[in-house]
């Protein structure tokens, strides 16, 4: 995990993998595709929401447009839970594994230029969902006698 400039603990591995799972189950409302700039948008929104509130301060960011905004709020849920499990602790770790997280999809977002889900496609590779979880197939438009 240096490759996204910071060595995590094994506390912090784990939000990672929760918060990084999350966003792989993630699927936008209506034809719009999650892309990495929508994963950098969410994920500094959300880490800067919880880095207002570790100050004392009540800030709520949100994201750009609907794709990173729906992800955002999907982000919230899983630290609210984990902050309902884990105390107070787990804010300002999650702020920091999101700010991690942010920094990986926007340095692979200006590595592949010409493809806006490289992150996104990586997360995929290495959390693949279940098959339970996994969006069903559409059907095919070919129609057989």
């Amino acid at each position: 995990m240096l490759a996204m400039g910071h060595r995590f603990t094994e506390a912090e591995l784990q939000v990672f993998f929760l918060l990084a799972s999350r966003v792989v189950q993630f699927r936008p409302e209506g034809l719009a595709a999650l892309r990495d700039e929508d994963i950098v948008d969410a994920a500094l929104a959300m880490a800067g929401t919880l880095e207002a509130a570790s100050q004392g301060l009540v800030a709520h960011l949100t994201g750009a447009n609907t794709v990173s905004e729906g992800l955002r709020r999907a982000l919230d849920e899983m630290v609210a839970v984990l902050g309902q499990q884990g105390g107070s602790a787990v804010a300002p770790m999650a702020a920091g594994v999101l700010r991690a997280l942010a920094q990986g999809a926007g340095a692979l977002q200006a590595a592949s230029p010409d493809d806006p889900t490289a992150f996104v496609s990586l997360l995929r590779r290495v959390l693949p969902l279940s098959a339970a979880e996994a969006p069903p197939h559409p059907a095919s438009p070919i129609i057989l006698p």
